[in-house]
C-alpha cells in the first residue's frame, strides 16, 4: 500500500513538473501584450484609445487593463480560444475567438456575441467581430 501511494505521489509530482514546464518556459502566449491595432466592423481604432491597454496571459489565465480591469480564465486548442471573464465587466461572459502566432505578433480575433469562433480574421461585413494585433512587451 505504502508503495502505491509513493508510486502515485511520484507521477503526479512528474504531471505538475511537466505541466509546468509546459506553459513557463514553452508556451509563447505567456506574457504582457500591448496592442498594436485593433479593428472593428472594418474600422481601424485609434492608437489613443488603445494606449494604456495591456493583455497578461499567464498560462491559463488573463488579465486585460483598459479603462478597468478584466480578469478570467482561457483555453486554447488549434488556433481557437475559449475566453471566460470571471472580474470586471466581461464577468459571466463566454468569448469565442480565434488567434495566431506570427512573426513576434498575436492576432486575436473575438466574436462579441459569443455565438461562434470567427471564420476569418476580416472584420468588414462582421459588426461583433473585434481584432487585436498585440506585439510582446520587454518587461
Amino acid at each position: 500500500m505504502r508503495s502505491l501511494f509513493v508510486l502515485l505521489s511520484l507521477c503526479f509530482c512528474i504531471s505538475c513538473l511537466v505541466t509546468h514546464n509546459l506553459y513557463d518556459k514553452d508556451f509563447p502566449l505567456n506574457g504582457n501584450w500591448i496592442p498594436i491595432q485593433q479593428e472593428m466592423d472594418g474600422k481601424i481604432i485609434p492608437m489613443t484609445e488603445m494606449s494604456a491597454q495591456q493583455l497578461t496571459i499567464k498560462d491559463t489565465s488573463y488579465t486585460f487593463m483598459a479603462e478597468s480591469v478584466d480578469k478570467g480564465s482561457v483555453q486554447y486548442a488549434n488556433g481557437k480560444m475559449d475566453i471566460y471573464g470571471r472580474e470586471g465587466v466581461n464577468a459571466g461572459k463566454h468569448f469565442m475567438a480565434i488567434y495566431k502566432l506570427e512573426n513576434e505578433q498575436l492576432t486575436i480575433c473575438y466574436d462579441l456575441k459569443g455565438e461562434s469562433y470567427p471564420s476569418s480574421y476580416d472584420t468588414k461585413q462582421h459588426p461583433f467581430y473585434f481584432r487585436s494585433v498585440f506585439k510582446k512587451s520587454p518587461k
